[in-house]
C-alpha cells in the first residue's frame, strides 16, 4: 500500500469514528420521543397545579408529536409525587411538573426528606409566573397597603389571614409580608378547603394568593386587591398598585411552575424538552388566559431556570427560618 493510498484509509476510517461518535453522542435522543412521556404531578386533580400541568403537557405533545399523560401523585405535602419523579428512570419518558412549593417551600421546611430537589433533578424550563395579591373582603372599608398598617397598627387583632395551615404558601407569604411590614397578623387555618367563601362572607378578611381565582371576584366587587406583586402594574389590573409602590418592594412572592426531569437525563434529551417549552409559551390563547389572571407565561434556558429555582429555594428559606416554621413528615 502506498503512503497515498494509507492516508485515503486513515481518512476513510477517522470519518468513520466522527460519524459514529456523533451518533453515539445523540444515543437516545435521536429518535425521541418514540413512545408516550408521563409528566408526573404531586398536586390532586382539579388543583390549580394540576391545570398548568395539563396546560404543560398539552403544549409538550404538540411540539413532540407524542402523547403526554398526567399522572397525578398527591399527597404528603407533594412529598409522595416529588420521591416517585426523582427515583424515575433517566431517560426523558418520566417528567415533573414542579412549582415553587415543591421545589422551594417543601423543601425549606423538611429535613431528611426522601430526594434531593437540587441533586435528583435537572431543570428544563420555566413555563409561567402568577403574581400575588393580597386579597381583602371589600366590606373592610380599606383601599390600599397604607390603609390596611395604618388599621393594623390601631386594632392589631382587628384583621384574621386565611391560610391552608402552617408551611402553607398562604401562611408563608403572609409571615413574610409582616417581616418586611411590621404587624404581625392573625392566621385562621383552613384544612385543604379553600377560604374564598369565607373570605367573601366576611368570616376571615385577609388572603395572601394568586390570582386565578380571585381575578374574577374581584372584578365583580365581591372581593378587592390592595396590592400585587411584580415591577410594574400588571396590565390586566392597572388600577392595583405593586407593592413595590406601597414601600415594600422586598416583598416578592409569586407562584411559578416549570418542567424538570431527572438527574441523569441526556442533555440532547433536555434540549429537546426546553425547545418544546419555548414554543408551548408561544401559544397566543394560554397567553391571554395566564395575563387575565395576573400571569405571564414565559420560557427559560435550563440553566437559567437552575439559578431560578435556587433562587426561589433561598428566598422561600430565608422567609421559613426567620418564621421558625419546620415541619415534620
Amino acid at each position: 500500500m502506498t503512503s497515498r493510498s494509507r492516508s485515503l484509509t486513515r481518512a476513510a476510517l477517522a470519518l468513520v469514528f466522527a460519524f459514529t461518535a456523533a451518533a453515539q453522542a445523540q444515543g437516545p435522543a435521536a429518535d425521541y420521543p418514540s413512545r408516550p412521556i408521563r409528566v408526573v404531578i404531586p398536586s390532586a386533580a382539579g388543583t390549580g397545579p394540576d391545570v398548568n400541568a395539563r396546560e404543560i403537557a398539552g403544549e409538550l405533545a404538540k411540539a413532540l408529536s407524542q402523547s403526554v399523560v398526567v399522572e397525578n401523585r398527591p399527597g404528603a405535602s407533594g412529598i409522595i409525587g416529588t420521591q416517585l419523579a426523582a427515583k424515575a428512570a433517566p431517560d426523558g419518558y418520566t417528567l415533573f411538573v414542579g412549582t415553587n412549593n415543591s421545589m422551594a417551600i417543601v423543601p425549606s421546611l423538611y429535613d431528611n426528606l426522601p430526594f434531593d430537589v437540587a441533586k435528583d433533578f435537572v431543570p428544563v424550563s420555566l413555563f409561567g409566573i402568577l403574581n400575588v395579591g393580597l386579597i381583602a373582603n371589600p366590606n373592610l372599608g380599606i383601599n390600599d397597603v397604607g390603609g390596611l398598617l395604618a388599621a393594623l397598627k390601631a386594632k392589631p387583632d382587628a384583621f384574621n389571614v386565611a391560610t391552608l395551615g402552617p408551611g402553607s404558601f398562604y401562611h408563608l407569604s403572609g409571615e413574610w409580608f409582616s417581616q418586611v411590614a411590621g404587624p404581625k397578623l392573625n392566621f385562621v387555618a383552613y384544612s385543604n378547603t379553600s377560604p374564598y367563601a369565607d373570605l367573601m362572607a366576611g368570616q376571615v378578611q385577609l388572603l395572601f394568593d394568586a390570582l386565578p381565582v380571585a381575578a374574577g371576584h374581584a372584578r365583580a366587587g365581591k372581593l378587592k386587591l390592595l396590592a400585587i406583586t411584580g415591577k410594574e402594574r400588571h396590565p390586566s389590573f392597572p388600577q392595583v398598585p405593586t407593592f413595590t409602590e406601597a414601600g415594600l418592594p422586598s416583598f416578592v412572592p409569586i407562584v411559578w411552575t416549570g418542567l424538570f426531569a431527572p438527574a441523569g437525563t441526556p442533555a440532547a434529551i433536555i434540549d429537546k424538552l426546553n425547545a418544546a417549552m419555548r414554543k408551548g409559551v408561544q401559544d397566543a390563547t394560554l397567553k391571554e388566559r395566564w395575563a387575565l389572571t395576573g400571569g405571564e407565561l414565559r420560557a427559560m434556558s435550563p440553566a437559567e431556570f437552575g439559578e431560578f429555582v435556587a433562587a426561589s429555594r433561598a428566598m422561600w428559606s430565608k422567609v421559613a427560618k426567620q418564621a421558625g416554621v419546620k415541619l415534620t413528615q
